[in-house]
Parts: structure tokens; C-alpha cells; sequence
């Protein structure tokens, strides 16, 4: 049961289901529409609901579904039942356009699997296009909507003797005129025209009687006639003659056809019926599309549940002036099935009570509703509402007397299958009875176990509603600083009506206003105080804790980009450790190499001592050197990685400060260290766990600046070992002056070429080249090298490979392959390590 019988213009719905008829491209799409009403059968709901929500699913998602306009077929297919009766050719284009949308449309669903539209695949089950009957309209009908001259032999017989009469009457139409022009009976600019279908010569009112035929017209000033040659008359009536006999085989075309299809008229009318059907959800789904409205879960437990609930017509309002909505979230159940709501005027209460009764009704009539999915609607039988001025003069109705009129309405069918929406509950006459009536209501209605949400601003309605087991206190949130409603709503609590700050704001009296204070009381100022100092606290700690909760979540975000960059650095410390040993051992092998190479130099030379003890001299400094590079290299990134650490691990101290979390555990004691001696400025220093010494340059805090050599780096104080000078003089003591030039490995290896051309050289010059060559690739420790000495005389070859067969070193010497040079290369491959 609805009431009153204008609920739909009360809530706007009838607005709302002018909008989605307006979407429908048949009209019996829209007559579905408007034939969309309330029920309360759950299952017709449930089948309403889910065909519309898997519409806008399928609008949504498939960019190709068919979307051209339908056509209505009921009037064709009334056509057809009639015995003898035909369809005109443009019935039979409609016809066509119908079977065809709905064959496309059918067939796209069916093709969609049975888990995506369960319910519009059910719907399209059986809809036939009737593949052969478009086929036959193909046949019979072009693109441009006439029949075609091969609908049958008659047809293309009359048209081909019509084009062969109208050829013989423009030629001789042609002669005439050209006759009457030299004659001078005529204009020698006229031109043919047409008047009742017949084609006919202007003439000079003075000449009509010159030219013999039939006048057809006349112009409006009479100096024209339209004269019709006496010589094209017989063809012209023969034209008339064969383009009856035309119409006559046209109408047997269309007769057979329509008796053809006679008997399909009950399916064609089916799939007419069908195609209205998708017309009306593909409007539906349009509509929900653009205001954001889904298919709602349909509740077991009887709860109302509603999750970001919008006015859709309030919404289109803001949004075409730029402004958003203020959703509604709100909850009835079994043990608050009815809200009280309160607070200021223009705040949004009755918005929130229309907003209730509309998501509701739509859900009811299977639209989609303005709401979050995750809201839940029961099903009610009846739906109640008492809104807007009723005053009647015809009825002798007062404004209050319609309010009690709806009101004993509502109690004759309130149950606990009724939803009842009241505002301004009370209101309309004097203050304390109409609050008294209004309170017995309250009560009836509760004891009757129905829902509603009702406005008021009685005081004692707001009482009755804190005190009475199921009914809850909701207020329309308000800003005490700004002076203005905030439009939303919140549960468990009354609200003012912040009358004084709202007259104050818009500029009334100050005297008005302190009179009004001392005739409502003390009583009624300090109860709206008391209100309006919950609210502004509510606000406070709200504001407060949302930026407590915005807090939280950054510095939980700091804290784990604190924990990725520490978990990065460590991972790159190991990176930078492993990267050192590996060229550590690399330099420990190029040393070995060296050595190598040196002995056996001075082996192949037959040194004196004195020379041999100075290159192994210089093989241990080399070795030295490479050892305190390493070392110092490794301090360097290994100081790097702890800066970074304390940096990190500060910024942690800080932000558990911030925090105020209170240390599970206390520090441990850090054990006493025997004495040592202090580190100043000046002083010279040793770092824990290297062998190297450096001095003190700088001293900030609990970092020192040290000179290592040439390097200057940054260290903790704590990691220093002060050290007496004599040990620092025995660790930076000046080496012995070298005597013989050390081989500069690096640049030997950044410029060695594993090929060689002697060509044109003189075998002395060339086997010293070659020994340049063998030497450098055995220090840089290359496979094999290449030697171009070309053929000739062989003299050049035999040389160098005189000299090859001395070295050791040397696994094999062979010439180059044939295709590549033959004879005229020298491969020479070294032995493995």
C-alpha cells in the first residue's frame, strides 16, 4: 500500500521515471516504464533488479552491443492478422529493422558466457530474428526503400515499358517545343515542366491557341498557360495506364509477402515484446550509468542499511551547479527501526527523510537505486509519508488538520512490514498539544513494529526518543564557527535547532534576540547550550582525530621507507664488500703476475745481484701499496654505509620521540674500557681493525675528520686508537728511491692490441717488436696472439718463429687458416696458468 496517491511527486519519482522514459527509443518501451510500479514480491524484485544492474554491466563493459534506435512492430503485426490486408512498403521496412535488431541483440547476449548475464541470457533464450524473412524483404525492397524491379517478372515487364513511353514522350515534347521556339509561339528560354504528372509547354496567354493541346494550369497573373501538346497526350495515357498496372503488381508483391508472414504473428509480435524489453533495462542501465546508481543487496534480516545514499534529482541539481553532494549513510533495524531526526532548519532533514524514500521506492520498482552496493533494503508492504502543506479550502483542511488525517491513515495500516516517513512530526498548531499528540503517535507507531524516519524539532519528542528502546536520536551535523548546516548525518544523539546563532548570523536585533532568551527560560537556553557544546566538542575531537589518524598513517609510511632504505644500504654494503675482495684478489693475482714476469725477466737478462735485489724491492712496495689502497678503498665505503646508518637510525630516535612510545626495555650498561689516550686535533690515530695511520685534521661531536695520506675522510672518534709518533713516523716512513721503472699494469692492459703488423720491418726490428708483444700478453694474460709477417721469402717468418720457440710460455705456434691468410700469419697460443 502506498499513500498518499501523490507519493511518486512527493519524493520525485515521477520525475525520475520521466527521465529514464525519455531514454527509450520505442514507445512501448516507454509504456513499460511507466508501468514499472511498486511491489512487494521479492522475487519480481530480485528478476527487476538483476536485469538492469547486468544491463548497465553490459553497456559498460561490451563497447560493441547493438545501440541503433528499435522500432515498435505492434502496430505491424495488427496489420498482418488482418485477412487480405498488406503491409505498405515502409511497414515493411520497420518490419525488417525489428527482426534484425533483435537477432543482433539476442544472439550478442547468447554468445556472452552463462556466468556473465545469467538473467538476460534467460530472457533471450528462444528470440528468433527470423533470418528468412529479412532475407525475403532484402529480396523484394532495396537500401533506398523502393521495390525492386526483380520482386517479380510483372513488376520488371510494366517498369521497362514505363521507361521506354517516358523516352518517347520527351523526345517528342523536345520536337514540339523546339517547333513551337522557331515558330515563335513560345519563349526561346521556356522550358518543359510538370502539372498534375504531366509534362506540359509554357505559353504566352496571346499564342494559347496556337499550340493544339489540353491546358493543364495557368500561372497566378494569367499571362502563363501550361499547355500539354496534342501530340504526347496518347503517350502520356499510356504512361498513366502502365504506371497503374505498376501499383497493382506492387500491391500483389506485398500482399503475398504479408500472407507469407501471417502466420508468424504471434512470434513477431514475441519479439517485438522482447525488443521493448531491452529498450526499457538499456534505459534503466543508461539512466543508473549517469547518476551512479547500482543494484543494492536485498536484506534477510530485515535492516535498512543505506551506504552513501543520494537524492538522484538533488544530485543533478548540484552537479550542473558545480557543487557535490553530501551522501547519506543511516541504518534501521530491529532494534532501532525508527530515527528521530532533529536540528537546524535548511540542514538537510528532509532531504535526508526523501532521500530515504526514494532509494527505497526505486528499489521496489526495480531501478537501480543512488547508493553504495554494500547497501541493504528489505522489502516493505507499505510505504507511509507525511510531508509538505496539505491545506485544502475545497476539503475545509487545515494544515494541521491534513497532518492528522495522514497520521490516521498511517495507524490504520502501519505493521511491521511499513515504512513510514513523517517531517516536521507535530507541527502545525500549539506547541505543547501538538508535542503530546504527536509523543502517543510516536508511541502507537513503535508498538505497531513499523520503520520510519521522522523530522522534529520538539523537544520532547527528542526526550521520548533517548529514552524508549527502539528508537534512536539522529542530529544534521552543524558548524558552531561558520554558522552554516554541514548536511550530514549522525546517529545517537538529538540535534539544536541553533536558532539564536542562525537569527544572529542573518542579522536580527540583538535586543530581539535577548528578549526571545528570557521568554523561552533558562531551562530551554541551557538545554540548546548544552546541545550546541556536544556538537562543537563532537567536532573538535573529530577533527582531532582524523589528523591523528593522518598522522598515524605517515609516519607509518616513513617508517617503512626508513626500513626499505636500511634493508638497500645493507643489501648494497654486502654488494660493496664482495665487489672489494673480488678486486683485492684481482690485484693479489696481477701482483703474482708481475712478479713472474719480473724474475724471469732478470732470468732471461742475467741481472747482477745488486739489480735483482732492487727489483724485488720494488715488488714489495708494489705489494704494499696495493695492499694500504685496498685497505683505505674499504675504510671509505665502510665509513660511507655507517654515516648513512647513523643518519637513518636518527631519524628513527626522532620520530619515536615524536611518537612518546615508551621503551619496552632499558639501554644496557655499556662496560668500562681501560683508559686510552685522548683524541685531539693534531693527533696521530690508527682505525679500529686497519693497520694504517692517518692524523687528526678536524673534530665535530662524535665524528673526526682524518688524513689518511692524500685521502680525507670522516669517521666516528670512537673508532680512532691514538698512537705515539714514532709508530706513526715507522708507518709513513719514505720509501728507497726506485731504480729500475715498475710496469704500469693498468695502462699496459688499457692499450695492449693482441695483433701485430711486421711487415716491411728488418728481422732485428721485427723480432724486438714480437717481444714487445709476447711480454705484454703474458703480464696481461691474454689466450693467443695474432702476428702478420706475410709471406715472401719466409726468411722474416723463420726469424720470429726462431725467437717464439725460445719462450717457455708458448704452447704452439701455427699459421692462420688458408681463408684468412694462411702462411702469411703466425698464431701464437700461450700455455694455461
Amino acid at each position: 500500500m502506498i499513500y498518499p496517491a501523490n507519493f511518486e511527486q512527493k519524493i520525485g519519482f515521477d520525475r525520475l521515471r520521466a527521465q529514464v522514459a525519455a531514454l527509450c527509443t520505442m514507445r512501448a518501451a516507454r509504456e513499460r516504464v511507466e508501468a514499472q510500479a511498486f511491489t512487494c514480491d521479492e522475487a519480481e524484485i530480485v528478476l527487476r533488479q538483476s536485469l538492469a544492474d547486468e544491463m548497465r554491466r553490459l553497456l559498460d563493459l561490451e563497447r560493441d552491443f547493438p545501440g541503433e534506435e528499435f522500432a515498435d512492430v505492434d502496430a505491424v503485426t495488427a496489420k498482418i492478422r488482418i485477412e487480405g490486408a498488406f503491409l505498405e512498403v515502409a511497414e515493411v521496412l520497420v518490419l525488417r529493422r525489428a527482426l534484425a535488431a533483435a537477432g543482433a541483440v539476442a544472439g550478442f547476449i547468447r554468445a556472452r558466457g552463462a556466468e556473465l548475464y545469467p538473467r538476460l541470457r534467460e530472457l533471450s533464450a528462444g528470440v528468433e530474428g527470423f533470418p528468412g524473412i529479412v532475407q525475403e524483404i532484402d529480396r523484394l525492397i532495396d537500401r533506398f526503400g523502393q521495390v525492386k524491379d526483380t520482386a517479380s517478372p510483372g513488376l520488371h515487364e510494366v517498369r521497362r515499358a514505363i521507361r521506354e513511353r517516358e523516352g518517347q514522350a520527351a523526345k517528342r515534347l523536345q520536337q514540339v517545343l523546339a517547333a513551337a521556339k522557331s515558330a515563335g509561339i513560345v519563349e526561346a528560354d521556356a522550358q518543359l515542366s510538370i502539372r498534375d504528372g504531366r509534362a506540359v509547354i509554357p505559353v504566352a496567354a496571346a499564342n494559347k491557341r496556337k499550340l493544339q493541346g489540353f491546358i493543364h494550369d495557368e500561372s497566378a497573373t494569367g499571362r502563363t498557360f501550361y499547355v500539354e501538346p496534342v501530340e504526347v497526350v496518347e503517350i502520356n495515357n499510356e504512361l498513366r495506364e502502365l504506371e497503374y498496372a505498376e501499383r497493382r503488381e506492387i500491391v500483389r508483391i506485398l500482399t503475398a509477402f504479408t500472407a507469407s508472414v501471417r502466420p508468424e504473428a504471434d512470434r513477431i509480435e514475441a519479439t517485438g515484446d522482447y525488443l521493448a524489453d531491452i529498450d526499457m533495462l538499456r534505459a534503466k542501465a543508461r539512466w543508473a550509468s549517469e547518476n551512479g546508481c547500482v543494484k543494492p543487496i536485498l536484506s534477510t534480516d530485515d535492516r535498512l542499511v543505506l551506504r552513501s545514499a543520494r537524492h538522484p534529482l538533488l544530485a543533478q541539481t548540484l552537479r550542473a551547479q558545480g557543487r557535490a553532494i553530501v551522501p547519506l549513510d543511516m541504518q534501521l533495524d530491529r532494534a532501532k527501526r525508527i530515527l528521530v531526526i532533529s536540528g537546524p532548519n535548511a540542514g538537510g532533514k528532509s532531504v535526508c527523510l526523501k532521500t530515504t524514500g526514494i532509494v527505497q521506492y526505486m528499489f521496489q520498482c526495480g531501478f537501480p537505486v543512488p547508493a553504495s552496493e554494500v547497501s541493504e533494503l528489505p522489502v516493505f508492504r507499505s510505504l507511509f509519508i507525511d510531508i509538505g502543506d496539505e491545506q485544502s479550502i475545497d476539503d475545509d483542511l487545515s494544515t494541521y488538520s491534513s497532518h492528522l488525517r495522514n497520521m490516521k491513515h498511517m495507524l490504520a495500516g502501519a505493521s511491521e512490514r511499513t515504512l513510514v516517513l513523517i517531517d516536521e512530526f507535530g507541527s502545525g498548531t500549539e506547541p505543547v498539544i501538538g508535542g503530546a499528540i504527536a509523543e502517543a503517535i510516536l508511541e502507537r507507531l513503535l508498538e505497531r513494529g513499523c520503520y520510519g524516519v521522522i523530522t522534529t524539532h520538539y523537544a520532547n519528542i527528542k526526550y521520548y526518543a533517548s529514552n524508549t528502546e527502539g528508537i534512536a536520536n539522529g542530529a544534521m551535523m552543524f558548524d558552531v564557527q561558520q554558522i552554516r548546516p554541514l548536511f550530514r548525518l549522525e546517529t545517537g544523539k538529538p540535534g539544536s535547532s541553533f536558532a539564536i546563532e542562525i537569527a544572529r548570523k542573518i542579522g536580527l536585533p540583538e535586543e530581539i534576540i535577548r528578549a526571545a532568551g528570557e521568554k523561552a527560560g533558562s531551562d530551554h537556553i541551557n538545554i540548546e547550550k548544552q546541545l550546541r557544546e556536544i556538537a562543537r566538542d563532537k567536532r573538535y575531537w573529530e577533527q582531532k582525530r582524523d589528523r591523528i589518524r593522518i598522522a598515524d598513517r605517515k609516519v607509518e609510511e616513513l617508517e617503512q621507507n626508513y626500513a626499505e632504505q636500511l634493508g638497500r644500504i645493507r643489501a648494497e654494503r654486502a654488494e660493496i664488500l664482495r665487489r672489494a675482495k673480488e678486486e683485492a684478489q684481482q690485484l693479489v693475482a696481477e701482483a703474482n703476475r708481475q712478479i713472474e714476469l719480473t724474475i724471469r725477466t732478470i732470468r732471461e737478462a742475467q741481472a747482477e745481484k745488486e739489480l735483482t735485489r732492487l727489483a724485488r724491492r720494488e715488488l714489495e712496495e708494489f705489494r704494499e701499496r696495493t695492499e694500504q689502497a685496498d685497505t683505505a678503498a674499504e675504510s671509505e665505503r665502510a665509513a660511507q654505509v655507517e654515516r648513512e646508518m647513523a643518519r637513518i637510525e636518527r631519524r628513527r630516535q626522532r620520530r619515536e620521540e615524536r611518537r612518546g612510545e615508551q621503551r619496552a626495555a632499558a639501554k644496557p650498561e655499556v662496560a668500562a674500557e681501560p683508559p686510552r689516550r685522548e683524541v685531539t686535533v693534531g693527533a696521530k690515530v690508527r682505525m679500529a681493525g686497519q693497520d694504517m695511520v692517518g692524523e687528526v685534521r678536524a673534530i665535530k661531536g662524535a665524528k673526526a675528520q682524518v688524513a689518511f695520506g692524500q685521502i680525507l675522510t670522516t669517521v666516528a672518534t670512537a673508532s680512532l686508537t691514538a698512537v705515539s709518533n714514532n709508530e706513526y713516523r715507522e708507518a709513513t716512513r719514505p720509501q728507497t728511491p726506485r731504480t729500475v721503472v715498475s710496469v704500469d699494469v693498468a695502462s699496459r692492459k688499457l692499450n695492449f692490441r693482441d695483433r701485430i703488423d711486421v711487415r716491411g720491418m728488418r728481422a732485428s726490428e721485427a723480432v724486438e717488436a714480437v717481444q714487445d708483444l709476447v711480454d705484454d700478453a703474458l703480464m696481461v694474460g691474454v689466450g693467443s696472439v695474432t702476428v702478420l709477417h706475410g709471406k715472401g721469402t719466409g726468411a722474416l717468418k723463420e726469424e720470429i718463429r726462431r725467437y717464439l720457440r725460445t719462450v717457455s710460455e708458448i704452447a704452439s705456434v701455427a699459421d692462420e687458416h688458408a681463408d684468412r691468410g694462411g702462411a702469411g700469419i703466425t698464431i701464437v697460443t700461450f700455455k694455461a696458468d
